[in-house]
């Protein structure tokens, strides 16, 4: 209640008396909340990001990062990083995810590629953090911690340990191998937003510097919709071939480019089961059971498809065996 009574104080100050409304915005898998503000002038974003558990100066950064790239993310009106209190400009309520269907999918992905771009073109190292080697292996580790450990309720053998360390020791080599840029860390569907232009892009303040295909990965291996791979084939080479032409590190070979994205992507579904877990059976969120079952299907099809991660598929099917200790079938 304190934190919305400074709040209230906050914006008093920086909107000088003017008379407002707040109202929540959108829910946040941290510990981030965000309200709508509206006055006579229009409608703005307050973040308020208790500063014991979030640091708002990344987004500040981050911000303006993008702008300069040329993507249209929220501007930062006033901030307030100490106390953990931000206004923004206001993207709007509608996100990808409402509106994507067979129709829209083709203009609203093609603005999304060529944001992607301009941010990828705007990299530039030691600005951002490295997805280093120790980041990217936490993220794996979420899996055994969270899914196996808390979610099935199931202990690894030493042998099954041993498979998993080898498997993910492959997936590292893989992933730090490739040519890095910008990334944003959850580019997709709930994060982009219908605005004119499009997309209005959100949530980018974990951003790093790291491989060329990871937010890729987040926005047609999503967790939240899911396309024919035929599809997601076709948009990957559509970016594949703007991203040649404008110059960005991806390989000249479509095979060998379409390798690294599918591999990347078992690094990113292996820590998103795991963060899914952890928001389920740590901060009492379980709208992201519902979404388990799409991630663990596009873990299980690159395993499938790469005899050097089917260790890896032989131990996925001995945990389906495990039935969730919540009574979640996935």
């Amino acid at each position: 209640m304190s934190r919305i009574l400074n709040l209230d104080d906050w914006l008093r100050a920086r909107l000088c008396g003017e008379p407002f409304a707040v109202a929540p915005a959108s829910e946040d898998a941290s510990f981030r909340r965000y309200f709508r503000v509206t006055t006579a002038a229009g409608t703005r974003i307050v973040m308020d990001a208790p500063p014991e558990h979030e640091d708002c100066r990344p987004f500040v950064k981050v911000a303006r990062l993008f702008r300069q790239a040329g993507v249209n993310v929220p501007e930062v009106i006033a901030a307030d990083t100490d106390n953990g209190y931000l206004l923004l400009s206001d993207l709007g309520s509608t996100v990808y995810l409402e509106v994507l269907n067979e129709l829209t999918a083709g203009d609203l992905y093609e603005a999304a590629i060529s944001a992607l771009v301009r941010i990828q073109l705007a990299s530039r190292p030691d600005v951002l953090p490295s997805y280093s080697r120790d980041l990217l292996l936490r993220e794996l580790r979420l899996f055994p911690d969270w899914y196996v450990a808390k979610h099935l309720g199931a202990s690894l053998s030493g042998a099954q340990s041993d498979v998993l360390g080898s498997v993910f020791e492959l997936i590292l080599a893989n992933n730090l191998a490739q040519p890095c840029v910008y990334v944003h860390r959850d580019y997709h569907s709930r994060n982009l937003m219908v605005t004119d232009p499009n997309p209005g892009i959100i949530d980018f303040q974990d951003a790093v510097y790291g491989p060329v295909t990871y937010d890729l990965v987040s926005l047609f291996k999503d967790a939240y919709i899911r396309w024919d791979e035929e599809r997601v084939i076709d948009w990957a080479v559509r970016y594949w071939e703007r991203a040649k032409a404008a110059g960005l590190p991806v390989d000249a070979d479509f095979g060998a480019f379409y390798r690294n994205f599918e591999w990347m992507g078992v690094q990113r579904h292996i820590k998103v089961l795991g963060i899914f877990a952890r928001l389920f059976h740590r901060d009492g969120k379980d709208g992201y059971l519902q979404d388990m079952p799409l991630v663990m299907a596009y873990l299980r099809q690159a395993c499938q498809r790469y005899s050097a991660l089917a260790p890896l598929l032989r131990l996925l099917d001995d945990l389906a065996e495990q039935q969730p200790a919540v009574g979640y079938t996935l």
